[in-house]
């Protein structure tokens, strides 16, 4: 049962929430950052006087950045996928903020949002710590609206929580040689999925319209042990220093991140594999740590999933 809300007083901002489409609660947020409302002050100067004109100029909002883990609902995930698939999604929500007592406190509602960026984090077979994901989202207005009365507590509560830490994933690329070391891997670097998002105004509105662009995919870069690297060196010396060409099918692979149980919580595919740089370790003598090849590869397309709800 919640406190009675002691409206006016100052308070310490404790839990996030995101609502989408006007109504569905999809989660608990670990942090938010952006979201803010500013215009430019335009500057006139009225013929040869030395008086200056002030004007406020049309608002400019800013992206959200949202920190998540892999407790939020279907419809989220199910965006996530569609941003990776390029199609044009746009979402109404709110951020939603609430004190200790779950009491909501502030709320600042946006419309027709589309996502910009996804942030995967770094996985790290030697890293027990829990990791989350971010997202960018572009919203074409956002307004602070007063809170209501109401508390945050059941809407929370009946949300299943899945801890997601860095050292559970599975790393794999579909060629025999290389498939069988990629389980070894033991470093996946953070990576970013882009879109741009171009800006367009129209006569007298003061919102912008604002409509995406290409979709980026970036490189992956992973580290396995030195024993396990012939297979990527022998593909980058036949096709990357040789020139070989490409054979059909070219190379696919995945990342698959896991609960603590072993459970798939959701999986990253990669669709047209080329081995872009192999970099050895710096060696160093009487070092007693594992000697490591890091391989950086790059892929045409990329497709997400999340298994603890069946999005795919």
């Amino acid at each position: 049962m919640g406190t009675p809300k002691q409206e006016g007083r100052a308070y310490s901002a404790a839990h996030f929430v995101l609502e989408l489409d006007d109504a569905d609660v999809v989660g608990v947020i670990r942090s938010v950052g952006g979201g803010g409302v500013k215009s430019e002050i335009m500057t006139y100067q009225m013929g040869n006087t030395h008086d200056l004109w002030r004007q406020i100029g049309k608002p400019k909002y800013e992206d959200l950045k949202l920190e998540f883990s892999m407790s939020l609902s279907k419809v989220f995930y199910e965006w996530i996928k569609s941003f990776f698939d390029g199609k044009v999604l746009r979402k109404n929500g709110a951020i939603v903020a609430g004190d200790f007592h779950y009491e909501e406190r502030a709320r600042r509602k946006f419309q027709d949002a589309i996502i910009s960026e996804i942030t995967f984090p770094q996985l790290d077979g030697s890293d027990r710590n829990a990791v989350y994901m971010t997202a960018t989202i572009v919203p074409e207005n956002l307004r602070f609206v007063p809170p209501k009365s109401e508390t945050l507590e059941p809407k929370v509560g009946k949300l299943k929580q899945k801890l997601w830490t860095a050292a559970n994933f599975e790393f794999t690329i579909d060629d025999g040689k290389m498939k069988e070391k990629c389980r070894r891997c033991t470093k996946i670097e953070s990576f970013t999925i882009k879109q741009q998002v171009h800006e367009y105004h129209s006569g007298d509105k003061r919102d912008p319209l604002r409509v995406p662009g290409f979709l980026e995919f970036p490189n992956i870069t992973f580290y396995v042990p030195e024993a396990d690297a012939q297979p990527f060196i022998d593909h980058y010396t036949e096709y990357g220093i040789g020139g070989k060409r490409q054979m059909m099918p070219r190379l696919t692979g995945s990342i698959d991140m896991k609960d603590n149980s072993g459970d798939e919580l959701c999986s990253v595919s990669l669709f047209g594999i080329d081995i872009a740089n192999i970099t050895a370790d710096k060696a160093e003598a009487g070092s007693d740590n594992m000697k490591t090849v890091k391989i950086e590869i790059s892929a045409e397309n990329m497709s997400f999933k999340y298994e603890a709800h069946g999005v795919g």
